[in-house]
């Protein structure tokens, strides 16, 4: 067996942030050699990040570009909170969000060896939650809002009129979590699930037909209000829907996209 120096074992160690024992036991393996040893390490890495993929990424950030004629919204999990600190971890979201912003949606494969490179070097999973890119016409806007101070949630709002109301916007839907936009959005089938399953529940079984049926009604309504953002109380003045809210100020919604790392 070759005798590793503690230099090259540094050297080694400055090349990939690997632990100093994993860099020696790499070297050793290939003789000495540092560029055979970096290949090691990265396919252990590889590896290593495969086992780690099915843990929970809830830590992380979830980041913003706005431009005038573009926007992206990325979301990147890893494991703890520390990680989601790491300046190396930043970078990573960073170089996610500059790929999905130049390329749309699916140009975070661009960086994907970059993520597996930094899970082996982190040690946890980081994973890629989502991305999207909006593109702005002419006589529309983009707007955004990421919740501080953990950054864990984030909205990225396309829609006509006013600017300061989109901003609210994106807050309100960052708060209140909407699936759909409209009503219309809703697939029937969904529907028609919620109300049999609302059908069978005991208070409601228990009381006449004729009452059954109003109950049920007002209980998916107030479903519709929870998953449907224009039927949700506007968080701003929660006497106003939001489709009221928005109807005042001139906003109409054109698309959004909302991620949370924790959910």
């Amino acid at each position: 067996m070759a005798t590793i120096s503690a230099s090259l074992v540094k050297e080694l160690r400055d090349q990939t942030g690997a632990g100093m024992m994993d860099c020696k036991r790499a070297l050793e393996d290939t003789g000495g050699d540092v560029d055979a040893a970096l290949k090691l390490l990265r396919e252990k890495g590889i590896a290593q990040a495969a086992k780690r993929a099915g843990r929970e990424t809830t830590e992380g950030k979830v980041a913003i570009e706005l431009g005038e004629a573009a926007a992206a919204i990325v979301a990147v999990g890893c494991e703890t909170e520390p990680v989601s600190g790491n300046e190396e971890f930043l970078i990573f979201v960073q170089r996610v969000l500059d790929a999905v912003y130049r390329h749309g949606e699916g140009a975070e494969s661009e960086v994907e060896a970059e993520r597996v490179e930094l899970s082996a070097k982190l040690g946890e999973n980081i994973a890629v939650r989502g991305g999207a890119r909006f593109e702005a016409e002419e006589g529309e806007i983009l707007a955004g809002y990421v919740h501080p101070p953990a950054n864990k949630i984030g909205v990225l709002v396309h829609a006509r009129g006013n600017p300061d109301v989109a901003r609210q916007l994106a807050m309100h839907i960052a708060f209140a979590g909407p699936r759909y936009t409209t009503r219309a959005e809703v697939p029937q089938a969904e529907v028609d699930a919620e109300r049999e399953i609302l059908s069978k529940q005991p208070d409601v079984e228990s009381k006449p037909e004729n009452v059954r049926e109003k109950i049920v009604e007002g209980r998916l309504q107030k479903w519709f209000s929870d998953m449907v953002l224009l039927d949700q109380p506007w968080i701003h003045e929660t006497s106003q829907t939001v489709g009221q809210a928005l109807q005042a100020a001139g906003l109409e919604v054109v698309d959004f996209r909302r991620f949370a790392l924790s959910e």
